[in-house]
């Protein structure tokens, strides 16, 4: 099958089209898979090394969805002058931080019916313990840990590109992993040359780690805010994330590679802002109706902006607990403004579930071959 008498482009060959600000033969598509085939996993499904074999490639292909996730930090953090201990009591992990001048503990929990863990308990409770984390972060470093990656530049072939990550902004760190939004929020509020304190010790050191990711073998380098902007706002986004995010995507663009931020949540509150950053890339985009932008509004943003706009489908949109109607209305709705300008990737947003229905990834592709030729048939 030709279009223009060009054969198809492979997954990798869109991807890296289209990155590089130009018209691929149709919109591409691709999607994380990672929570689902973990959950393939547990439930004895698929073998317990899938994820980082060759199979799991051959899965992407055969279900006709483009590669670049899972990505995963290319380096080991090391806790210097510190006392480490780690422990399970049933489904609960533990974690505690010894230092000279107290300690800190965190605790997440294992929920098998969602085939997945969150904090029930963090390090960082209040702005007492600002001291204690200051202390680990200036007593922690980072150490290259490429294997991984070199071993996924040899899997992924045509199917897709590799990416890695960089550390999170230190305050995103902070308000998703270590200390939530009510002791952030908290430090902020009533300690704040303290809080600014600890965020640019861990800068000191989150600088080294992104460093070591940007000179990994990593083609595509993604920082993964997991950004919801009902839980930051633009007043915190422009005190203690832009610059960081600012600094990186230029040192990536420097070294020739290309920027991704993860955007999971609610969008209304910081995508312009997020999108006059320079990022190449604004990814898991989770529009209406389980987001909080239509994706025409989603559209209208990136018309002002010069980055690649990626995701479009909602994770739940693969379950039962969507029709096949309505699925095949959203994609084919979705589609129809990606192909009036190519600065869209259709991507899952963020993750097809464990109750994710395999025949609804195949046909996605289908729609795509089907409606994702683009209405300017001027490929270059």
């Amino acid at each position: 099958m030709k279009i223009n008498s060009k054969p198809l482009m492979t997954p990798r060959e869109r991807i890296l089209t289209i990155l590089k600000g130009e018209q691929p033969d149709q919109v591409p598509w691709c999607g994380d898979l990672d929570y689902w085939a973990n959950s393939l996993i547990k439930r004895g499904l698929k073998p317990n090394d899938f994820i980082s074999s060759d199979d799991y490639i051959t899965w992407h292909r055969e279900l006709g969805v483009g590669f670049y996730l899972q990505g995963y930090f290319p380096y080991k953090q090391i806790y210097q002058n510190c006392d480490v201990k780690e422990w399970d009591e049933g489904p609960r992990h533990y974690k505690e931080i010894g230092t000279p001048i107290g300690s800190v503990r965190e605790c997440w929990e294992y929920i098998p019916t969602s085939f997945s863990d969150g904090p029930i308990e963090h390090f960082m409770k209040s702005e007492a313990d600002i001291p204690i984390m200051k202390y680990i972060y200036t007593n922690v470093c980072f150490e290259p840990d490429y294997e991984y990656a070199y071993q996924r530049l040899k899997q992924v072939g045509d199917q897709g590109v590799v990416l890695c990550y960089l550390p999170k902004s230190p305050f995103m760190h902070l308000l998703a992993l270590e200390a939530g939004v009510v002791a952030v929020t908290m430090a902020a509020m009533t300690a704040p040359d303290e809080f600014k304190d600890l965020l640019d010790a861990m800068k000191t050191v989150f600088d080294q780690a992104a460093q070591i990711a940007v000179d990994s073998p990593a083609e595509v380098l993604m920082i993964p805010e997991n950004l919801s902007s009902e839980m930051v706002g633009p007043d915190f986004f422009e005190m203690y994330m832009k610059d960081y995010q600012s600094e990186w995507t230029q040192k990536i663009a420097t070294a020739g590679k290309y920027s991704f931020i993860h955007i999971d949540g609610t969008l209304g509150g910081l995508l312009k802002e997020e999108a006059a950053v320079g990022f190449s890339v604004l990814e898991a985009l989770t529009p209406f109706p389980v987001g909080d932008l239509k994706f025409e509004e989603i559209a209208e943003i990136a018309h002002d902006s010069k980055s690649i706009f990626w995701g479009g489908i909602p994770g739940s949109y693969f379950t039962d607990c969507v029709s096949d109607e309505e699925f095949e209305r959203h994609i084919k709705h979705v589609l129809s403004i990606m192909v009036t300008n190519p600065q869209f990737v259709l991507g899952v947003a963020d993750q097809v579930p464990p109750n994710g229905l395999e025949r609804r990834v195949k046909r996605v592709s289908e729609l795509v071959n089907e409606f994702g030729r683009y209405q300017n048939t001027n490929i270059k």
